[in-house]
């Protein structure tokens, strides 16, 4: 297994990519092969300061970088000795299995979606987020804010795709799909969400469960809890809000309000594209990208990509309206 790292990507890289890497070789013993693209000038010197080295790391050299305040398109097409290109055109070569960066997240998801290309089926790719529940468990969200503007059609599609996502990372058995919405009943909500809902009651791909409303969200009501971007990444971002208020109040004790933090889940992944791609925090440290590679393996490993266009060639008719 191969897994690209953008070692240039993000606020505090490439040192906690390196010291994120290093996490990942004390505690994992799986032999993925780690695949670090930068600037070799800068990325080596740090691998020598922190001690890190084993068979399974290679170094690909990208002089360039694509910076956080960088046009995406055009940092794309022009920069492409940038560490987040070359990661892409050796994903799309299948020199890699899977590709993670914590950088620029608009030219992550132009690779995304012009190198990788969308499943043949999927109308939108999403991405997910994690809610953790008061029970223990993971709730996982979709959309988290890729796709601002949906159709009905779109979020019946995010159902299956989060299902699939609950099923095969998360280990969710026949997860409970909820549409979210300001009222419980049939008929609620906005024009997008009453027209959602007949979409996702005929689904027979999905198990659906009905409205939802925020005071859900915590709660073991619903395993997929489905919104537009727009809605579920003001969501997200409260939901992250919550860890920053437990740190300013002192809160010691509540090992749930920990769970919020950003790092605990590495990154979000682009779900419905054809190759695994994980997207990581701009402010990621170490323990977050080491999650991100965890994250990034596990797609490899329960083969997930190929899991969604499997449901879609099996079930066409879900997919639309």
């Amino acid at each position: 297994m191969n897994i690209g790292i953008d070692m240039m990507g993000g606020d505090f890289a490439p040192q906690e990519a390196v010291k994120g890497i290093l996490l990942h070789l004390q505690s994992n013993h799986s032999p993925v092969q780690l695949f670090c693209i930068g600037d070799e000038s800068v990325v080596k010197p740090l691998f020598e300061e922190y001690q890190v080295s084993s068979p399974f790391l290679h170094f690909i050299h990208a002089p360039d970088t694509i910076g956080y305040h960088e046009h995406p398109t055009k940092a794309f097409k022009e920069k492409t000795q940038s560490s987040i290109v070359i990661g892409y055109h050796m994903l799309a070569a299948g020199k890699l299995d899977a590709f993670i960066s914590a950088g620029n997240t608009g030219a992550m998801l132009v690779g995304a979606m012009f190198v990788i290309k969308a499943i043949e089926g999927v109308l939108r790719p999403t991405v997910s987020a994690i809610i953790p529940k008061i029970n223990g468990g993971d709730g996982i969200l979709v959309d988290a804010g890729l796709n601002a503007d949906c159709k009905p059609e779109h979020l019946n599609q995010f159902a299956i795709l989060g299902s699939l996502y609950a099923k095969y990372i998360y280990n969710i058995e026949n997860p409970s799909v909820g549409l979210i919405n300001i009222g419980e009943e049939e008929g609620k909500g906005n024009i997008l969400a009453q027209a959602t809902y007949p979409l996702l009651k005929e689904n027979q791909a999905i198990n659906f469960i009905g409205n939802i409303e925020g005071r859900d969200f915590f709660s073991d009501k619903a395993d997929v809890m489905v919104c537009d971007g727009f809605v579920g990444n003001i969501i997200l971002k409260m939901a992250e809000t919550f860890y920053d208020i437990a740190k300013i109040k002192d809160f010691h004790e509540d090992v749930y309000l920990n769970r919020f933090h950003y790092e605990n889940y590495g990154g979000s992944p682009v779900i419905g594209v054809a190759k695994p791609v994980v997207l990581g925090h701009g402010i990621s440290t170490a323990k977050a990208f080491k999650n991100m590679i965890s994250l990034a393996a596990k797609m490899v490993e329960t083969d997930f990509c190929g899991k969604i266009k499997e449901r879609l060639t099996v079930n066409p008719a879900s997919t639309s309206a």
